[in-house]
């Protein structure tokens, strides 16, 4: 039977976000029914309520989350009523040339819930990323589910369902950040952040974390950079030089996605080192590089979605490390909110105030 419960709901374009109840239908074929327990706050649900991923409003935001499996629909396998999950939005198909190809972290066919929630006058919700976590039960692909040691805070585990879990994997998997590299991060919001933990945790030997914000460097600081940069103060692509004996550092993060700031990373990092984009650039933003420099520096260019990451082999593995005291998820979490405090933690996100707001049901 169909359930109704109380989820944030982006209704128009800029439009404050309001708390209205939603109908979740039961699980179809392939299909869980999750009571969320924590979701956090990301800057993609900000782009959702200003209509800059898309116009099908309105939208049930939310979709950085952790909870329990309370059902499933037929055909499900590997998954039970009360297992403890992560939501993740890139449930791969299996299928596809990239899933065939050993290679599912880029599947071109990932899958999302066949049935909508809505209103309860039937208004058909988009779900955020498929997911709209911003409830206290949402519907999702079964393959969205990924269970992890219910020994975790779902506070925690949560943000490693988007943010963390792509500045993570941009360091990790995407620039293959090893031992002894150096490593600049630019821009140190929540995936900024992570992606400094990440280059901490493979081994990096130069960790440069490089932002406006002093409040930010000093986190950075404490998650494993060995060094801080304000461009406010210094020009960051000549610090970066100097920090790493003029030439250079070996992969360059960019977690802001500014033609300015890629242009950093790009002239920041050695004759052969590697940019990785994680920033998620708006739409109309132009990047104008020479090309002779493209040509004659090298290395690689590469672009990171969801931190290249494979749900099923990450997300247990960084829980694990969490557990163990080897990854400190927790300084993530800023504070923790209710359903009906989202709107205003957009405003403590624009200020930067907050490293993440994480609502708790």
């Amino acid at each position: 039977m169909a359930q109704e419960v109380k989820g944030v709901v982006a209704r128009a374009k800029g439009e404050p976000v309001e708390v209205h109840t939603i109908v979740v239908p039961d699980p179809g074929p392939g299909e869980a029914v999750v009571r969320v327990q924590a979701c956090g706050v990301c800057h993609t649900d900000l782009h959702y309520r200003e209509g800059g991923i898309g116009d099908d409003f309105p939208f049930l935001l939310g979709h950085e989350a952790a909870g329990t499996v309370e059902s499933v629909g037929e055909g499900v396998d590997g998954l039970a009523p009360g297992d403890f999950v992560i939501l993740n939005w890139r449930a791969v198909c299996g299928r596809c040339r990239a899933c065939e190809r050993g290679r599912p972290w880029y599947c071109f066919a990932t899958r999302n819930a066949a049935q909508r929630m809505t209103l309860t006058d039937g208004t058909e919700l988009s779900a955020a990323l498929g997911i709209g976590a911003f409830a206290e039960k949402t519907l999702v692909a079964a393959g969205q589910c990924t269970k992890v040691d219910p020994a975790v805070s779902p506070a925690v585990a949560g943000l490693l369902g988007c943010g963390v879990m792509a500045g993570i994997g941009a360091a990790v998997n995407t620039g293959g950040v090893g031992r002894g590299d150096s490593v600049a991060v630019i821009g140190c919001g929540g995936v900024g952040t992570a992606a400094v933990a990440g280059a901490a945790l493979a081994g990096a030997a130069r960790v440069i974390a490089v932002d406006l914000d002093d409040r930010k460097l000093r986190t950075a600081r404490g998650l494993g950079a060995t060094h801080t940069v304000n461009p406010s103060e210094t020009d960051p692509v000549q610090a970066i030089r100097d920090l790493t004996g003029g030439h250079g550092a070996d992969v360059v993060i960019d977690a802001v996605g500014r033609p300015e700031t890629y242009e950093q990373a790009f002239y920041a990092r050695d004759l052969a080192g590697t940019v990785v984009l994680v920033g998620v650039p708006v739409p109309g933003m132009r990047l104008d590089l020479p090309l002779l420099d493209v040509f004659g520096r090298g290395g690689a260019l590469k672009s990171s979605w969801y931190g290249d990451c494979l749900p099923s082999r990450d997300f247990p593995m960084l829980v694990d490390l969490h557990l163990q005291g080897r990854l400190d998820l927790a300084a993530f979490v800023t504070e923790t909110i209710g359903l009906g405090d989202v709107e205003e933690a957009f405003d403590r996100m624009r200020s930067g105030d907050v490293l993440r707001s994480v609502v708790v049901l």
